[in-house]
C-alpha cells in the first residue's frame, strides 16, 4: 500500500507524518514498516537522537519502496535523552547541527536514488525553536543554505514558521493528533500530566477539527485557530499504528485526501 494517494481523488489534501527511524544499534523503536504503509511523509532520524547509518539506510530504503516522502528529523546531540532534554545550544551550533545531520541524510537518499523533500527539527530543539526566533531563524537558515526548495516542517503559527517564511524556503505547519495544546498555542511539556492524549477517539477528534475546522481546542477549553498543513502521529506511541490507520481512514472519509505538502501544492 502506497503512503499517497492520487490527490485528484478529493477535494482537498493534508499531510500525514510520522518520526521514524529512531532505532539504533540492537535497541528498536517503534514499527516502521506498519507505518510507512500509512503516512505520506517520514521524518527520518539523524543519529542526534535515534537512528544510526544502518537503521538511516534501511528507513530510507523502505520510505522509497513506499512512495513516501522523505525528510531529515533533526535533534539536539542527545542520544541518552531521546533528543528531548533541552540544551544551552547557540544559534550558531543550531545551524551547524541542522546542516550537519540533514547532509548526513541526504547522503543515504542521493544512494537509494531519491531526494530529501523536508526537514522537521524533533523534541526539545523543536519546542525551543517554536518559541525562540533567533534559534528558529538559524535552522530555517540552515535549511535554505542547504536546499531552498525543502519544507521546513515547524508547530503551526510558531516562531519556525515566521522564520521559513522570513529566509523564502516554503514551510507547512504542522499539528499533533496525540498532543493537547495549551491557550498560547504551545504544546503542553510532556513531563506534565495528561500531555499526550491517550484515547484514539479523542486523538482523531481532535485532529479531524484541525484538518477541517481549523481549530484545536487547548487545555483551558479556549478555542485556537490552527490552519495545518500536516498532521504528526508520533511512532514511539505504543498505539501509534492503529490511531495512523485510524486517523488515515477519517480523513479519507471526510473526503481529505493524504499527500505530502510538495504532492499536494499547499503552502502554510
Amino acid at each position: 500500500m502506497s503512503g499517497i494517494h492520487m490527490k485528484g481523488a478529493f477535494t482537498k489534501t493534508i499531510d500525514l507524518n510520522s518520526d521514524l527511524g529512531e532505532s539504533f544499534g540492537a535497541w528498536r523503536m517503534g514499527d516502521d514498516v506498519a507505518l510507512l504503509a500509512i503516512v505520506s511523509s517520514a521524518n527520518i532520524a539523524c543519529g542526534f537522537h535515534g537512528g544510526d547509518p544502518d537503521v538511516m539506510r534501511g528507513t530510507v530504503a523502505m520510505a522509497v519502496q513506499r512512495d513516501v516522502a522523505i525528510g531529515a528529523h533533526v535533534s539536539l546531540p542527545d542520544l541518552q535523552g531521546f533528543g528531548r532534554r533541552e540544551m544551552a545550544v547557540t544559534p550558531n551550533e543550531a545551524y551547524a547541527l541542522t546542516l550537519y545531520q540533514v547532509g548526513a541524510l541526504h547522503g543515504f537518499a542521493q544512494a537509494a536514488g531519491t531526494r530529501l523533500r523536508h526537514v522537521k527539527p524533533h523534541g526539545a530543539l523543536y519546542n525551543m525553536a517554536a518559541r525562540d526566533a533567533k534559534l528558529a531563524a538559524a535552522i530555517a537558515r540552515a535549511v535554505h543554505d542547504f536546499d531552498p526548495t525543502l519544507y521546513l516542517f515547524g508547530l503551526a503559527n510558531s516562531a519556525l514558521i515566521d522564520a521559513g517564511r522570513a529566509v523564502g524556503i516554503p514551510v507547512a505547519a504542522e499539528a499533533f493528533a496525540d498532543r493537547r495544546y495549551r491557550p498560547d498555542g504551545s504544546l503542553q511539556p510532556r513531563r506534565e500530566p495528561d500531555a499526550l492524549i491517550q484515547e484514539s477517539d479523542e486523538a482523531i477528534a481532535q485532529a479531524m477539527a484541525m484538518a477541517r475546522e481549523g481549530r484545536v481546542r487547548a487545555v483551558d477549553g479556549s478555542i485556537l485557530e490552527l490552519q495545518a498543513d500536516t498532521v504528526c502521529v508520533h511512532g514511539d506511541s505504543a498505539h501509534a499504528v492503529t490511531l495512523a490507520r485510524q486517523l488515515r481512514a477519517a480523513l479519507e472519509a471526510a473526503d481529505i485526501g493524504i499527500a505530502p505538502p510538495h504532492g499536494s501544492g499547499r503552502q502554510a
